[in-house]
Formats: C-alpha cells, structure tokens, sequence
C-alpha cells in the first residue's frame, strides 16, 4: 500500500478492536451489586367512607449471583402521594419488617445486618396506612426504595420505585369510537399502570368488555415496559465518560441526547456497540444514509424514553423499551382470541409495530394509529383498539 495514509488506516483497522475489548472490559468490571428487587403480592383495604386506605405489599431482595454472598445492611421506602389536589391533609405511616431467618423484626424498626446466601431471595413486609382529608382523591402512590448493599465490590447504595393504584379511571363506561377511513379506533382509559400489573389482565379488564371478532387491541410500549418494570431512576444512572462525550451528537430532542438516556443504552448493550454504531452511523450518514446508529445499535436505542418522556411519576425515570415483546403479544393474542400489536407512536405521525401477533394488519395499524388517538401527553390512554370498518357493498 503506498498511499501515504494507508499505514494509519492499517494500524487503526489493528488498534480499534483491542481498544473496543478493552472499553467492554473495564465496563463488565465496574463495580456493580448483584442484588435485585422483585415485586410480590398486594393488598389494597379500603374502609366503607374512604378516610383510611391501608396498603400491604411485599417486595423481594434476590442475590443473583451464583457464587458470592451479600449482606443487606439497611431499607427504607419512601411513599409520594399523587392525587389531583393536595394532599396535606394526609397522614401516611409505613413500617418495613425483614422477612429472613438472620433478619428477626424488631419493635423498635431497626434494620439488623443480614446475609443474603448465592441465589438466596429476602422478602420485605410494607404496611402502609393512610388516614384523613383528601383520600377520596388520590390517584395512585409512589414507593421509592432504596436498600445498601455491602460485599466483594464495596458498599452501593440501590434504588427503585413502583407505582400502588389507588382509583379507578373514569370516562370508560360509555366508550366512545372515532371514525377513520375505513377504521373507527377507541382509546381506553386505565388506572396508572405499573410494575405491579400484569398485561393479560389489564387487557382482560378494559379491552375485553369492547372486543368484538376481527377487532385488533394496541398496546403502547412505555406502558408495557413499566409493567415489566423496566425502568430505572433517573438520579441513579452513573454517566460515563463515554455517554457525556457522545450523547452531545444527538438531536436534542433525542431520548439519548442526555449523558443518563445514553448510558442507561450503553449499559443494556455495552460501550463497544455504542461506540461502533456512532461511528457507523456517522459513515453511513456521510453517504446519505439516515438513522445509521440505530440500526447498528439496536432496537433499544429506538424505545428508549428520558426524563419528561412519560407521565408522573415515570417522568423522574428513564423508561426501556419492552423484552420479549414478540412472546408477549403472542401469548395475550392467545388468551384474548384477538390480534394484539404492541406500538410506539408519536404526534409526527410515526408509527412503529415493536410486535404483532398473527392476525395483525400493519396497513391498517398505520392507518388508524397516524393521528395518535392515544396521545402523548397526560391521557392515560395506553391502550386502543381497531374496528376495521365494513366494506360498503357496490352501487348497482
């Protein structure tokens, strides 16, 4: 080769794969607990009048790794009220009780060191009791939790948060459908969905009284996502030296335009894959091709949601994309004897099909979703669903 640049593209062609593994490497070894949490069973109690709500739920810490033990060395939680009006009258108390053999409750509150063997869950006890003015109010409750984590990386202070229901949505007793060219589409109001929720039900519960044969049901893949709690606390996000450099050559309405948005990718599929599609998509865009870095990153970059990307509370939370989303809309299809599709739409008119089950028209998912019935602001409309319209028959 006797182009004068062609050593350089020689020794850069050696060099970039060794400094790819490299990158990964000092990723996969950063220091990272293996503790994760798990929701389980709820209680929702309401009294006759409604002045006194109590909540009993029950999360669980998992040691996921397979060799190591972890101790867990403190838990709190700490409820939000989200109602439409305030909320000062008020009264919450809340008491978390350890539930393992080395963790005995104590009467005073007290966490007690306790060690969590490999593979070995711990189950926390939450007893929430709400009293006084305004509870007749409130829409849902936020519960953030946070647990330190002490073993063989140090100490790492964990988070998350889920959303208890507490009302019920209103406005889906008389459903009323929009017509479109050759399609009418109804969109359906739920509670605020969260990561205690199950899809299947909640589709049984509002779809299922409106379905008739041939109807298709759309499902919004925020929604999904956050009920498979796919979600992560924006303030918990550590942003590398990677996502602050490479996060400024977004479009800044970008879900991956913020150093958080783009490390919560980086941390699904790792540093080398993001750094290989940003710089294949800028290539591709020097020769006329668009959107280059998603494709090459993959779907995840696409679904994505930021801060403000969602409604409260989810909107203090970066927001994955759905997983599994094809096995998931084949078995709700399958319980339903209905076409499910799971979407993600914009007020551009953008319409993508994340998944469908057999039976899915995308033509006709295009057509009638253009307009984003569901919207994207503050409807509570995560779900749609799609009446093709009957074919008039010929004029003599």
């Amino acid at each position: 080769m006797n182009h004068p640049g062609g050593w350089w593209l020689l020794a850069l062609a050696g060099v970039l794969p060794g400094l790819l593994a490299l990158l990964e490497l000092r990723h996969r070894l950063r220091p990272a607990s293996p503790l994760r949490l798990e929701p389980g069973p709820w209680r929702l109690h309401l009294d006759q009048n409604r002045v006194r709500v109590r909540v009993q739920l029950q999360v669980t810490l998992v040691n996921t790794h397979a060799r190591k033990e972890v101790m867990v060395a403190g838990f709190r939680a700490e409820p939000t009220l989200l109602s439409t009006r305030a909320v000062d009258g008020i009264n919450v108390k809340l008491r978390a009780t350890p539930d393992h053999p080395d963790a005995q409750p104590r009467p005073d509150g007290y966490w007690a060191v306790s060690i969590l063997k490999p593979r070995q869950p711990m189950a926390v006890r939450l007893d929430l009791a709400l009293a006084g003015a305004g509870l007749q109010d409130l829409q849902a409750l936020w519960l953030e939790m946070s647990w330190l984590a002490y073993g063989p990386f140090g100490h790492l202070r964990q988070r998350h948060g889920l959303v208890i229901p507490l009302a019920e949505p209103a406005g889906n007793g008389q459903p009323t459908w929009r017509p479109g060219a050759g399609h009418q589409v109804l969109p359906l109001a739920t509670h605020l969905l969260g990561w205690l929720d199950d899809p299947l039900q909640v589709l049984r519960r509002y779809a299922g009284p409106h379905l008739q044969p041939g109807d298709v049901v759309a499902l919004a893949e925020t929604p999904l996502a956050v009920m498979q709690g796919r979600y992560r606390l924006g303030a918990t996000v550590e942003p590398s030296c990677l996502a602050r450099q490479l996060c400024r050559g977004f479009h800044p309405h970008s879900s991956l335009a913020t150093a958080c948005g783009l490390q919560a990718l980086i941390d699904l599929v790792g540093p080398a894959r993001v750094l290989w599609a940003w710089w294949g998509g800028i290539v591709l865009r020097l020769l006329g091709v668009r959107g280059g870095f998603y494709r090459l990153a993959g779907e995840q970059a696409r679904l994505i949601d930021d801060l403000t990307g969602t409604i409260p509370p989810y909107d203090h939370t970066i927001v994955l994309g759905p997983e599994k989303s094809q096995a998931i809309v084949a078995r709700l299809a399958q319980a339903l004897g209905q076409p499910v599709a799971v979407v993600d739409v914009n007020d551009l008119g953008r319409v993508k099909i994340v998944a469908g089950s057999v039976g899915v028209d995308p033509d006709l998912v295009h057509r009638a979703l253009a307009a984003n019935p569901a919207g994207n602001a503050n409807e509570g409309t995560p779900l749609v669903i799609i009446r093709p319209a009957p074919i008039a028959p010929p004029r003599p």
